[in-house]
């Protein structure tokens, strides 16, 4: 446990050693940096102050919500295409400086992407948009710009003092720029391909250290340290520090033991009171990030490991006093045992207090769609992230929504995004657990997207102020029309000056927690299924895709570049020869085609539409009686156009195929 508080304190001396060489309030590539490892100065409010806002690939149909609000056509969108030396720009952020640039996103990143800076006519910064996102640009390593799991993010600040555009000269993209914007005179020192070379000594500390961000982020080693070890009764609290003086915790640190650990992690709930104002109230396996349960993972302010030590290194000033209690709001006891490490911090009027909040919904109708409130709250702070924890009873993708974020009373969000996966920093509902310094999937029990997942994203260079109220919605945007969900949500933030409750207080009823069992997904009897077909001939690309409710979870999926007058063609076995009845069950989608089958070279009934507003599957199709041969028999599918309302994608999706002997 000891080895969980050591630390030398390196990375705010090297962010006050940046502050000190730019002058105390020029932006440069360098003070950026500096940032992106500092969670002592994100207690602090900026200054200079700035907002920071977000460009992305949203559904311009969505103009408000009583008109497409939960439109979900989210790639391909740019603020306009510009010619220039004879080739196409696709814009995707337009915006007067001074500012920068503190994260970039995509899920299929093409072209190559070009960064003009205060009016130049030459970029600043060209390169291929795959490899700067993948971090493989020289200057720009990974974990800074990184994959994972299907979403390609890059962090890498770009400053400019007077404006800023960025443009691909490809489209058909999904995308998101996050920038920040200064006051009007704030000294900004605008990025050039040269500073890579000259900060490379900075760039490759910051990249160490969110490679490894439990040390990267270690609190100071001087700090002082108050260990504990408690056991709490049902319906009981233990105080497990009591501080005094104008100090900032900076590290907590606990290890939970019960009979049932998972329903202990949840029912017994942490509470933090700063100077005498309750600002902390969140069950204590939610509060580092990766509920329900022990789901290690490491990222640069929480993380968990495999022996259940779960640790914080967000900074929490306090003037005059701090209590940190936990309380057992469950029916079993518990033992925790940790420690809480504070340092010395000099209380200033841009000092905030650290707020965490947490709420849950049991048995959430998928439809109507709706906006799921992340954090709604009034005064002025800074946001910092959220951790979010699903429970879903199918396979389908449940994180379709976009986020929305409404900053100082704005009526239309100034983030709108293309996906939840998108906001956490993945991409394509992929079910594969990630690990990054500020954006995780410690959990997603699958198949599919059934079961428990958990995601967590912190905004360190990209976090959030505002001066009069914040909001941040998600819509809740299900593949499956009829299912249930439930959902909860633990938002961090910090306030400057006083500030109402955000979340209601939290009550024994809350904190039920009912696991999902293994999932187990009936096949159809008898059934060929599409996803095991042989492939004989594509001109796109094909392969299996997990989608609920088809039979054994998935489907044979034709994508990605079919056009009108494409074929693909499967090989299927069958035992005896003889003549069969041939029935298909497809899937439907908005963006599926019109197609001609044939079986073994004959036409198998009429053209077949597939467009559907939403994900589902088909009723079972008769394609007619063939005499079937021995062996490999051959099954053409060939787009022959598509629906009027259908996204022109033409995909394809056979779920399986029945063959039923004619005597």
């Amino acid at each position: 446990m000891r080895s969980s508080f050591l630390g030398c304190g390196l990375a705010a001396l090297m962010a006050f050693a940046t502050l000190c060489e730019a002058g105390s309030n020029e932006i440069t590539l360098e003070s950026l940096l500096a940032e992106m490892t500092d969670l002592r100065g994100m207690a602090e409010f900026p200054d200079p102050p700035y907002t920071c806002r977000q460009f992305s690939s949203y559904d311009r149909a969505a103009k408000s919500p009583t008109e497409n609000w939960f439109a979900n056509s989210d790639a391909g969108h740019y603020l306009r295409v510009e010619d220039r030396d004879g080739r196409k720009e696709h814009v995707m952020m337009d915006a007067d400086g001074p500012g920068a640039i503190v994260r970039i996103w995509s899920a299929n990143p093409e072209g190559v992407l070009r960064v003009y800076l205060d009016g130049s006519d030459t970029p600043a910064l060209t390169v291929p948009m795959k490899d700067f996102l993948g971090g493989q640009v020289p200057g720009v390593p990974s974990p800074i710009a990184a994959e994972a799991s299907r979403g390609w993010n890059s962090y890498l600040p770009i400053p400019y003092a007077k404006h800023c555009k960025v443009t691909s000269d490809k489209g058909g993209f999904y995308y998101h720029v996050n920038y920040r914007t200064y006051p009007e005179g704030t000294p900004v020192v605008s990025f050039t391909r040269k500073q890579l070379e000259s900060a490379s000594a900075r760039i490759k500390d910051v990249a160490e250290r969110l490679a490894s961000p439990r040390k990267g982020a270690e609190p100071p080693a001087d700090r002082a340290k108050k260990l504990y070890d408690v056991a709490i009764e049902p319906g009981k609290k233990e105080v497990i520090a009591r501080l005094e003086g104008s100090r900032a915790i900076c590290g907590f640190l606990a290890n939970l033991t019960a009979a049932n650990r998972d329903l202990a992690l949840r029912q017994c709930v942490v509470r933090m009171v700063f100077d005498r104002v309750e600002t902390v109230s969140v069950p204590l396996g939610d509060f580092f990030g990766a509920a329900p349960g022990i789901n290690p993972y490491e990222s640069l302010p929480l993380g968990v490991t495999k022996d259940g030590d779960m640790w914080c290194h967000w900074y929490m000033p306090f003037r005059e006093s701090a209590v940190v209690e936990l309380h057992n709001m469950g029916e079993q006891p518990v033992r925790v045992r940790g420690g809480v490490s504070t340092v010395p911090y000099p209380w200033t009027d841009r000092t905030m207090h650290f707020r965490a909040g947490w709420r849950t919904e049991f048995d959430v109708p998928t439809r109507p769609m709706q906006d799921w409130n992340y954090l709604k709250t009034e005064g002025r702070g800074v946001f910092v992230g959220v951790a979010f924890a699903i429970a879903n009873p199918v396979k389908a993708w449940w994180g379709e929504g976009d986020e929305k974020i409404y900053v100082d009373g704005e009526t239309f969000p100034s983030h709108f995004g293309t996906g939840t996966e998108d906001y956490y920093g993945y991409a394509w509902c992929c079910n594969v657990p990630f690990m990054h310094a500020y954006h995780n999937q410690p959990r997603c029990d699958g198949p599919g997207n059934y079961g428990h997942t958990a995601v967590n994203r912190w905004h360190i260079i990209d976090r959030i102020p505002y001066t009069k109220d914040f909001r941040f919605d998600m819509e809740l945007w299900h593949w499956h029309e009829t299912c249930k969900v439930t959902m909860s949500v633990t938002a961090y933030w910090y306030t400057l000056g006083e500030a109402r409750p955000a979340f209601a207080p939290i009550r024994a009823a809350d904190l039920k927690l009912d696991l999902l069992p293994p999932f187990r997904q009936p096949k159809v009897k008898d059934a060929i299924e599409g996803e095991t077909m042989r492939i004989l001939e594509s001109t796109a690309d094909v392969g299996p895709q997990e989608i609920d409710p088809c039979s054994d979870g998935k489907h044979l999926w034709w994508r990605g570049g079919a056009k009108p007058g494409d074929r693909l063609v499967l090989g299927f076995d069958v035992e005896t020869e003889g003549t069969y009845s041939v029935i298909a069950r497809f899937v439907k989608a908005n963006d599926y085609g019109i197609v001609q089958l044939s079986i073994n070279g004959r036409a198998a009934g009429r053209p077949i539409d597939l467009y559907n507003p939403d994900v589902t599957v088909s009723k079972e199709v008769e394609l007619g009686t063939f005499e079937l041969k021995k062996g490999e028999n051959q099954i053409a599918v060939e787009i022959v156009g598509a629906n009027d309302k259908a996204k022109k994608e033409y995909m394809f999706g056979l779920d399986y195929v029945l063959l039923r002997p004619v005597k």
